[in-house]
């Protein structure tokens, strides 16, 4: 069974190195959405503990 990310290697060694380059750009972008997203939980979580 193939999952995503194996698939995904699979394409990105068949792909140049210049589109490479996209893919990083796109998944670091993916990276820094995820990350603010869990920041902006952690700061809700921390104002609401506030209200005790």
């Amino acid at each position: 069974m193939n999952t995503a990310r194996e698939r995904l290697l699979k394409i990105i060694e068949k792909i140049p190195d210049q589109e490479v380059d996209k893919i990083l750009d796109f998944a670091e972008y993916l990276a820094a959405k995820q990350e603010k997203r869990l920041s902006d939980d952690l700061t809700k979580v921390s104002e609401s503990s506030l209200d005790f």
